[in-house]
């Protein structure tokens, strides 16, 4: 019988929940994790009421009673999700605290690790590990949602569990190291985003014992030495000196982002190209422009024929999706166009949603299919009322890319030769206005001294 146990708060409160370790069944591929072979530990982070974010570590024991699988985390999703009116609605599940684990697997070499956990009312996430060998990684995430959870999705117009499987973009790590990544990571597939955040986890553990080197995530890595404050001298004034206000100084202005790189493989082709700098206008509390650092910037998505999705994250604390789709322009002739973009900016310390906005009413950025679309000029998109993107210097190919290279592009008008007629046009209207008018006056005042000679 599994019973929780009450920790002192001088730090976080853990909860074991410790069980026993039963041989395996005869004929199994391998020891698997059942209501009594793992060791589950939940963690509340700070008061009750933070987000209700719970941590989760799991210890999958094998047939010995040893350590084969060890994973601590956290992640939330977010939820895009249509209710009966045929709206769409977003929508945040966390973790609760009634969190089981049955299904885990110990894994071997011939048979996937696999951790798995349920929550709430009818939820769960799992992912399998592979292994070579010297490395493991993470292979498939697989999450299922349950929209009768009313509480969660509520006037949702389908009923029942939904399920969304993603590739995992972990790296390979060593056998016998610990993958650890405080910085938060996301995955985003069918209206459904993944965060997670504090992760450490090991698979295929030899021995029962626990690894002591880290493999970090990129996100991890140092990228500058941290601000060390300057240190002051001990000064002694008379106790008549007053302190003049120290002067005060105007904000810089922000400067046009940096321009970036960006591109998706399907296999080893390459399927999409962009090279765009990006800026973010935030006006909720007050205006804050936000330049998209390309040097901290990831790019995930996906490609296909008709659809393609291009995600970047750029320090794990802006996460931003466009969507591509294709439109038949004739009977033979096809253009691709931006369909939709959504923005979701995140706390760096714990992951939690700051803002989140999404447009998927957008026709910008159209060409024809098989050449690429280019604006050097900043543009603007809107995505709601808080929120806007400005792009710089964009080139975009979502489809038909050839040998990693942009094809002929098809240019916004404001790059166009013809830009500068606009001007021009404008300046010939107002005079061929002014002429007009003093014909007009002329043939008026000849009118009148006409009418005047007839008296």
């Amino acid at each position: 019988m599994a019973r929780f146990l009450s920790r002192p708060l001088a730090a976080p409160a853990r909860h074991p929940l410790s069980l026993g370790a039963p041989a395996p069944a005869a004929g199994s591929m391998g020891p698997r994790c059942s209501a009594a072979s793992c060791l589950l530990f939940l963690l509340l982070l700070g008061t009750s009421d933070f987000f209700q974010s719970y941590a989760v570590e799991v210890d999958v024991k094998d047939a010995s009673n040893a350590t084969c699988l060890y994973a601590e985390w956290m992640m939330r999703f977010l939820i895009k999700y249509e209710t009966n009116s045929s709206d769409y609605k977003n929508t945040t599940l966390n973790l609760s605290s009634n969190v089981t684990h049955n299904g885990s697997v110990c894994g071997n070499d011939t048979e996937a690790a696999l951790l798995a956990v349920q929550f709430g009312e009818g939820h769960s996430w799992s992912i399998n590990f592979t292994k070579t060998n010297e490395t493991y990684q993470g292979d498939f995430i697989t999450f299922t949602y349950n929209t009768n959870d009313t509480a969660v999705f509520p006037d949702a117009k389908r009923k029942g569990p939904v399920t969304v499987v993603v590739k995992d973009t972990m790296r390979p790590v060593q056998l016998n190291n610990v993958f650890v990544c405080h910085n938060t990571d996301f995955f985003e597939a069918e209206n459904v985003t993944q965060i997670f955040w504090n992760v450490t986890v090991q698979a295929f553990v030899q021995n029962g014992t626990i690894g002591k080197k880290e493999s970090r995530c990129r996100a991890d890595t140092p990228t500058s030495a941290p601000t060390v404050p300057p240190t002051v001298a001990n000064v002694t004034t008379a106790s008549t000196t007053t302190l003049s206000p120290a002067p005060t100084t105007a904000p810089k202005p922000v400067e046009n982002p940096d321009t970036g790189n960006y591109s998706l493989k399907s296999g080893n082709a390459t399927c999409l190209l962009a090279t765009v700098g990006l800026q973010l206008n935030v006006s909720q509390d007050k205006p804050l422009l936000i330049n998209i650092n390309p040097k901290t910037t990831s790019a995930d998505g996906t490609c296909g024929n008709t659809t393609a999705t291009l995600k970047l994250n750029d320090g794990n604390s802006t996460l931003i999706g466009f969507t591509f789709v294709v439109k038949n322009a004739s009977a033979s002739v096809q253009k691709f166009y931006l369909k939709e973009v959504n923005v979701t900016l995140l706390n760096r310390l714990n992951g939690s949603v700051i803002s989140s906005a999404d447009n998927n009413n957008f026709s910008k950025w159209d060409a024809y299919l098989g050449s690429s679309y280019m604006c050097r000029k900043e543009q603007t998109l809107e995505i709601n009322e808080d929120l806007q993107i400005h792009t710089f210097n964009l080139w975009i190919q979502p489809f038909l890319v050839k040998a990693n290279k942009f094809s002929t592009a098809e240019e916004c008008f404001a790059d166009s030769d013809l830009n500068f007629l606009i001007p021009i046009a404008v300046g010939m209207a107002l005079g061929f206005l002014i002429i007009l008018v003093f014909i007009s006056y002329i043939i008026g005042r000849r009118k009148s001294r006409t009418g005047y000679q007839s008296v």
